[in-house]
Parts: structure tokens; C-alpha cells; sequence
């Protein structure tokens, strides 16, 4: 459980993955009302909401508010800081995947800002079999409008039977996907079978194959990185470079300052 009484499955962030340079946590989220994530900070990094199910809505200190739907993303980069809360937007089961993404140390204390996109200004491709949603970066000639601080790579794949890709992720950047739905081989000679929930690291390489030989369909996320390779100083929601960072951080959140001042009921 996370927040108040929300679902979690973590494959990033845990005791078995403590972080995927420059990753920093990815769960698969699931809420009901009145289960949620309330008030609460952030300072450093920056937060990737993909919702997959039901809604999120979101507010912060700088009355900022609104409500993504299936399909739909926000990018917010918490950067010298925010307090938000991000609660059910409807009844029933909302569910989705929160991906943290550190920064660099010079861009740390950098202004909150938010990248919001509709599921109908994602961009979308498809070949032999094989649909992607473009949430960052390009692939099946198709580019996001997205702009990431730290170069990511943010790919939805839906896969029928029979469908395969040879998607290009660019020289020593950190790659994995994360299953959500089916069965998925990757790999060329040897290939590894995966399963939902389960997440799969790939070596540095030229490309991330992938096969759907099973019957149903498979939905997975493939995201990838620039590693930033910088000292990581993190508790909870405050992710800096030294310890003396962190202190900093607590400190500004316990006198709303510098970033954390509350102009707006959360």
C-alpha cells in the first residue's frame, strides 16, 4: 500500500531495484475512493503519470489542477518543488503507471512546471501487427511532442499474434519494459519469455527485439534513458545529490519555502 490505502506494484524503487540510472521508480497503481495519494511533496526529479484506467485528478501549491483520463499523461517536473495530491477522478477502479525520472544536479532546483497530453495528442503508429503510442521519443516514424530534461524514451507497444519490431534505443542508454498484459519474447537467438507485472532490463545494444508468438495480445511499456551517472542522495519525495541537499529540502518543506510555499488549498 501507498498514499492512503492505494495499490502499488513496484519494480523500480524496491529492495530487489533500488533505482535504474536515471530511473528512479515505477509503479503500476491502482485506487479506489476513497483510496488516493494526498498531500504531499516532491523536489529534484521529475513525475510521469500514464493513466490506463479510470481518471487521476491532480492539485498543487500553485493552484494548478485538473484531471487526466485513460490514455492521457502528465509529465511534471517537481524540480526546487511542489506539493500536490493526486486522488480518484472516478468511481470504480483507476489504475496507471507513475514513472520517477531524476534530474541532472544543474536542473534540480529548476522551476515546477507540467507537460499534459491528451490520449488523442499522443502520437500513434503501426506495422505488421504492432501499435505504438509515442509518450517520448520516436519510433514507426512517429515523434512525441514531449520534452524531456533527461533524454527518455517512453513507448506504449501493443502486440497481436505474430507481431515483432526491432525498435532502435540509442547507444548506452539504460532500456527496459514492463509488462502489463500477455506474454512477450524478446531477444534475437535467445529468446526470453515474459510475463505481466514482471519487468525485463536489457543489456546496452542497438536495438530491443521483441515476438508475440502466444495467441493473445500483449501490452507492455518499453522506456529508456541517458544514464546521468551523478551522486544520488534520496528520502521519500526529495531525491538531491548530497545529504546536505536533502536537509535542505526538508527544511523548505517544513517552512513552505522555497518552492513549497502553499498559495492554494491542495
Amino acid at each position: 500500500m501507498e498514499g492512503e490505502g492505494a495499490r502499488v506494484r513496484r519494480s523500480i524503487g524496491s529492495s530487489q531495484l533500488p533505482d535504474l540510472d536515471p530511473f528512479l521508480m515505477l509503479d503500476e497503481f491502482c485506487a479506489t475512493k476513497p483510496a488516493g495519494f494526498p498531500k504531499h511533496p516532491h523536489r529534484g526529479f521529475e513525475t510521469v503519470s500514464y493513466m490506463l484506467q479510470g481518471s487521476c485528478k491532480h492539485k498543487d501549491n500553485a493552484g494548478n489542477e485538473g484531471i487526466i483520463g485513460p490514455g492521457d499523461l502528465q509529465w511534471m517536473t517537481a524540480g526546487r518543488g511542489v506539493i500536490h495530491s493526486e486522488m480518484p477522478g472516478s468511481d470504480g477502479v483507476n489504475s496507471g503507471l507513475q514513472l520517477w525520472v531524476n534530474l541532472r544536479r544543474s536542473e534540480k532546483l529548476v522551476e515546477a512546471s507540467y507537460q499534459d497530453l491528451n490520449h488523442k495528442q499522443i502520437p500513434q503508429s503501426s506495422c505488421d501487427g504492432v501499435k505504438v503510442k509515442v509518450i517520448a521519443g520516436e519510433s514507426l516514424g512517429v515523434k512525441s511532442p514531449v520534452r524531456t530534461r533527461t533524454p527518455t524514451m517512453y513507448l506504449d507497444f501493443s502486440v497481436e499474434k505474430g507481431g515483432k519490431l526491432s525498435q532502435p534505443v540509442p547507444e548506452k542508454w539504460t532500456a527496459f519494459a514492463y509488462i502489463l498484459t500477455g506474454k512477450i519474447y524478446f531477444g534475437t537467438s535467445h529468446q526470453e519469455l515474459c510475463e505481466p507485472h514482471h519487468i525485463v532490463v536489457f543489456s546496452d545494444g542497438p536495438n530491443v527485439t521483441f515476438e508475440n508468438k502466444d495467441n493473445e495480445p500483449c501490452h507492455f511499456v518499453l522506456i529508456a534513458g541517458e544514464p546521468l551517472n551523478e551522486p544520488v542522495s534520496r528520502h521519500g519525495p526529495f531525491v538531491m545529490s548530497t545529504p546536505k541537499e536533502i536537509d535542505e529540502a526538508i527544511m523548505d518543506y517544513k517552512m513552505r519555502q522555497n518552492g513549497f510555499e502553499e498559495k492554494y488549498e491542495i
